[in-house]
């Protein structure tokens, strides 16, 4: 029977984890060093300590909880993507919340699985993501597909009266600047960032910040 150990280092697919919790990334590292042809190449509580410091190698796929302190794993997603571009990300979450499904696959996600996924398919969903797949649990999947039918539709109306200033700022919040940050950009005062985002929260119908983004992105209003 293969073992990890018979598998050259230059074959196994090399695996980053990126979770808060230390049981679920502890007991992640261990099931991955335990399967023939992987490797754990790296585990980390947050995407700014994988930023900070990353593997001396790059990883084949990176493993990201969405709930995160810091970055959320939702909007590091982008962050990753820029930095390790040949590293395929797929998210763990413990709920399907739709909104961090989109924000999470729009900012770059090649999958998007449930902790509560048997071990087997974990690591088959690891091998089906380096193999340029999408691999994402049935619960997932289903809101994927509701969410694209929805959304696959001609905008509303509001989408498209955001204005040009309105825009260029949702770009900025999307490419995670601060509104301090934003509005140095834009040369206006974080009282007029503040002003511009309660408009865009009352022309896409949203509450938030990632909601804004994510309806952007969805309608191609940004990218």
């Amino acid at each position: 029977m293969t073992t990890p150990n018979d598998i050259p280092a230059r074959d196994l697919l090399r695996v980053v984890i990126v979770e808060d919790d230390p049981p679920v990334r502890d007991g992640l590292a261990s099931l991955i060093d335990g399967a023939a042809g992987f490797r754990c190449a790296g585990r980390y509580a947050s995407v700014e300590e994988l930023l900070q410091r990353p593997p001396a190698r790059p990883a084949d796929v990176i493993l990201l909880d969405i709930n995160l302190p810091g970055i959320a794993g939702s909007v590091g997603v982008r962050l990753l993507r820029e930095r390790f571009q040949t590293t395929d990300v797929l998210m763990l979450t413990a709920y399907a919340e739709e909104h961090r499904v989109f924000e999470s696959i729009c900012n770059g996600a090649v999958g998007y699985l449930l902790k509560k996924t048997p071990p087997a398919r974990l690591l088959e969903a690891i091998r089906e993501a380096a193999r340029g797949g999408a691999p994402m649990s049935p619960e997932i999947a289903r809101k994927v597909v509701t969410l694209f039918r929805t959304t696959h539709t001609t905008p509303d109306r509001a989408d498209q009266e955001l204005t040009l200033q309105e825009l260029r700022l949702l770009q900025f919040l999307a490419d995670g600047y601060s509104y301090h940050a934003a509005g140095e950009q834009l040369d206006i005062s974080i009282n007029t960032v503040r002003s511009h985002v309660r408009s865009i929260y009352e022309k896409l119908h949203v509450h938030s910040k990632s909601e804004a983004v994510s309806k952007a992105l969805r309608a191609g209003l940004i990218h």
